[in-house]
């Protein structure tokens, strides 16, 4: 018997009754009625709890009050109530449900989603250095698009210096940048500059701005503009890539 209440109050408490509304209510089953001083004493609690547990069952309909203090009595429902008390919770919750589904919508266009591509702005000469400083943290081979004539234009005396920099480093880079005069020389420091070069013809590919892409950013570089941008996005990097 000790253990087929156990059962009970175990199966009670996982369909979400207290500890202490259980105990009271199988009390209350047991005696059929009582007053709150019988209920409080046959569950084991004192009789404030039991006042305020006897509440919390009439308010699900589990329990009815019958008569006036001082001779007030509580009666227990029929155990099938408890049906009717989970399916009127699972109504309820599914007009949650539907209202939540109506403005999801909503709440998604107002999310700030950790992960959304964060975009930089660096203006002029000093601002195109920093993206280009940036491109050295990088922990992978970068992808380009470049024209050199521009670099070397854009910014003087200053990549020959970054160049050796980036192969101390440890980082590579794989380029594609029209056939020009200053392309074929610099592409002679390949080697040394940790660089792999691929020509295209001059009069038909002409990379402006330059773009970068190393790890999970896109730098790109508008020596028209003197603009330097960094887009973080793993996703729009990788599809990068991939091109």
């Amino acid at each position: 018997m000790e253990n087929e209440n156990l059962d009970l109050k175990k199966s009670l408490e996982y369909i979400g009754f207290s500890e202490k509304e259980v105990v009271v209510y199988l009390a209350l089953l047991s005696l059929g009625k009582g007053t709150v001083t019988e209920i409080s004493r046959k569950a084991g609690i004192n009789r404030p709890t039991g006042y305020h547990v006897l509440a919390s069952l009439s308010s699900k309909e589990l329990v009815k009050v019958s008569g006036k203090e001082p001779k007030q009595e509580y009666v227990a429902e029929s155990p099938d109530r408890l049906e009717k008390l989970l399916q009127d919770k699972i109504e309820e919750d599914q007009k949650f449900i539907n209202e939540a589904r109506k403005i999801i919508p909503e709440l998604k266009s107002i999310h700030n989603i950790v992960d959304r591509p964060k975009v930089f702005f660096y203006e002029g000469v000093e601002g195109l250095k920093k993206v280009y400083e940036d491109t050295l943290t990088s922990h992978e081979s970068i992808r380009a698009y470049a024209t050199v004539d521009d670099m070397h234009k854009g910014i003087p005396n200053y990549f020959p210096e970054y160049y050796k920099r980036r192969a101390k480093a440890g980082i590579s880079i794989r380029a594609i940048t029209p056939k020009t005069d200053i392309g074929i020389e610099r592409k002679s420091y390949d080697k040394e500059e940790s660089r792999e070069m691929a020509f295209v013809p001059q009069d038909k590919y002409y990379f402006s701005p330059e773009i970068n892409i190393y790890d999970n950013k896109i730098m790109i570089a508008s020596w028209r503009e003197k603009l330097g941008i960094i887009i973080e996005s793993s996703e729009i990097a990788d599809a990068m890539k991939k091109i």
